[in-house]
């Protein structure tokens, strides 16, 4: 485990320094921590994560020193995707619980301080969701199978689907139904697409919004954002066809320059409250397109996951941020910094395999390819893999911009790998059959408890399995030891909302490449060691007046250590 060095718990008052008098809008440096609901806490003994196991962990929240938490969905779903396939999207899943038991949480968490982001699915329902039971009811040529996305086949009887797309589950990407006619889904067969060019679907989402708005949400995370504007004018192109067409605005499927009509609606819907709800977009677009979906006229935020694929590398790590707050600076946003989440292998785990200092390797594939290969723990350097992830963690909350935590990393959870084939829940598993292996080992839930039934997740088991060497990474476990991740990650969060100061930075020159150093307005350095050998840090900055108040790993004297990130205060 890594030992932070010792600050006194009230700061130094000089580092107050750092701090500005203007008050940004809370969004723009927050450190937001993404709870997915179903695994993070159990108060009802079912086996699933709820609502109330939620407002049962604020204390622990709290302690964290976040300044947000985004709930992954939590309304009624048959969970054919994890709960991304909503049935209705202003109501609670009766195994999560009830909208009192939303009310109480939102305001539990709003009364410390803790602001509250939830997931809008805009791009599909499930099969469930009341409109498509109606559309598949009303038949062909039905007002309700307007809302969705409905095609006659193709071939003898129009028995073949209308085009050869694939899903992005995998599988053909559209489904057929009783009466003959096929619809589509980019996602699992449960996920029908919405059609997006009717203004009873545009209307019905601003009905959504205004009710969580009103419930008193902060902000809102759009589930794959660019994803819902299409162009389905007859002839439908061939897959081949597609996947020549330039990614620029005019895909018929992807980013398409009209999707920002829809959320110019949402912007006006959200500026209509006092302060004005946020929101950050999940685009898996071209990044010189990124801030598109950031403009203050639209989102307002949007992810960058290029840290998230990024192999553990100086040069690499630089490239992008410089990239992105270029990028930034071009939408009047901030940006966004992503380790991990609940769609891939934990960058513990990640960091921990062969080569992934390599960027020549793509560490996500690489890290599917080590699940599909049986996913043996003995193939990761589990000390190592956590040595570049607390490093990693604390150079990105260093930087300016906001910071997204996946539950689990701090307290340094590797991935799950021994998840039995019956166990597994993904849709990509089972769609793929077993080509793929799917996201069920990020999202199994939280140890809290070495020695209680299911870690004290709950007192009735997990909906997926938790393996026999979780215990050691408990919260219990954990609390107290000033040398455990926990510690080091709540007195990085503490310590960042003293430090932070206007979204800038400078880089410091090294002589290495594997040796990053930026600081930030206020004298707040952050030097992050990429390499194998030691740097020594330069006399001037060693014998600074704050000295090093933050390290990954033990760092005596004026050497940051390999693999390891250390904060200085200068002022």
């Amino acid at each position: 485990m890594t030992t932070p060095l010792d600050l006194d718990s009230d700061l130094r008052p000089d580092l107050d320094a750092a701090a500005h008098d203007e008050t940004p809008p809370w969004w723009r440096q927050a450190a937001v921590y993404q709870i997915y609901p179903r695994s993070f806490a159990d108060a009802d003994a079912d086996g699933i994560g709820d609502l109330p196991g939620i407002t049962s962990r604020i204390g622990y929240l709290a302690s964290l020193g976040i300044d947000a938490v985004w709930l992954s969905p939590f309304y009624p779903s048959a969970l054919a995707d994890g709960g991304y396939d909503v049935a209705d999207y202003r109501d609670v899943d009766p195994r999560l619980g009830t909208l009192a038991d939303f009310d109480a949480m939102l305001a539990a968490l709003h009364e410390r301080g803790i602001k509250v982001v939830v997931d809008i699915v805009p791009n599909h329902t499930s099969d469930q969701h009341a409109w498509f039971q109606e559309a598949l009811a009303a038949g062909r040529g039905s007002a309700a199978r307007e809302r969705y996305i409905f095609r006659e086949g193709t071939g003898p009887g129009g028995a073949e689907p209308p085009t050869d797309w694939l899903s992005t589950f995998g599988g053909p990407a559209w489904e057929r139904v009783d009466d003959g006619q096929w619809y589509l889904h980019n996602f699992a067969r449960e996920q029908p697409d919405l059609n997006w060019d009717h203004p009873e679907v545009r209307e019905d989402f601003v009905t959504t919004l205004r009710f969580w708005a009103d419930r008193g949400v902060d902000g809102f995370r759009i589930d794959v954002a660019h994803m819902l504007s299409k162009d389905l004018t007859e002839p439908l192109p061939s897959r081949a066809e597609l996947d020549l067409l330039p990614r620029d605005g005019s895909h018929p499927l992807l980013d398409r320059d009209d999707v920002h009509e829809i959320y110019a609606q949402w912007r006006e819907v959200f500026n209509s409250y006092d302060p004005p709800r946020t929101a950050v977009a999940e685009a898996w677009v071209d990044p010189s397109r990124i801030h598109l979906y950031a403009r203050p006229e639209s989102l307002g935020q949007a992810f960058n996951f290029d840290l998230l694929e990024a192999a553990f590398h100086g040069p690499e790590f630089r490239r992008i941020v410089t990239d992105n707050l270029a990028r930034t600076h071009g939408s009047s946003s901030s940006s966004t910094w992503v380790l991990s989440n609940h769609d891939v292998v934990r960058h513990a785990t990640r960091y921990g395999l062969r080569g992934a200092e390599d960027p020549g390797l793509a560490p996500t594939k690489r890290a599917a390819q080590w699940l599909l290969d049986g996913g043996s723990r003995d193939e990761v350097d589990a000390e190592r893999g956590h040595r570049r992830a607390t490093a990693a963690t604390l150079f990105v909350l260093g930087l300016p911009g906001s910071a997204y935590l996946y539950q689990g990393e701090e307290l340094g959870l590797p991935e799950v790998s021994e998840i039995a084939p019956a166990q597994r829940q993904d849709p990509t598993y089972f769609r793929t059959q077993g080509a793929e292996i799917g996201r069920d080992g990020c999202r199994v839930p939280l140890p809290w408890r070495p020695d209680a039934p299911a870690f004290g997740f709950g007192d009735d088991g997990s909906h997926l399995p938790q393996p026999e060497w979780f215990g050691e990474f408990a919260v219990q476990r954990q609390e107290g030891d000033p040398a455990s991740t926990l510690s080091l990650y709540r007195r990085a969060l503490h310590l960042r909302r003293r430090l932070q100061g206007p979204e800038q930075l400078e880089w410091i020159e090294t002589g290495r490449d594997d040796v990053l150093h930026f600081v930030r307005p206020g004298g707040w350095h952050v030097v992050t060691n990429f390499g194998e050998a030691d740097y020594r840090l330069p006399d001037a900055l060693a014998a600074g007046a704050g000295g090093i108040v933050l390290a990954s790993a033990d760092a005596s004297g004026p050497v940051v250590p390999a693999e390891a990130t250390v904060w200085i205060a200068t002022h």
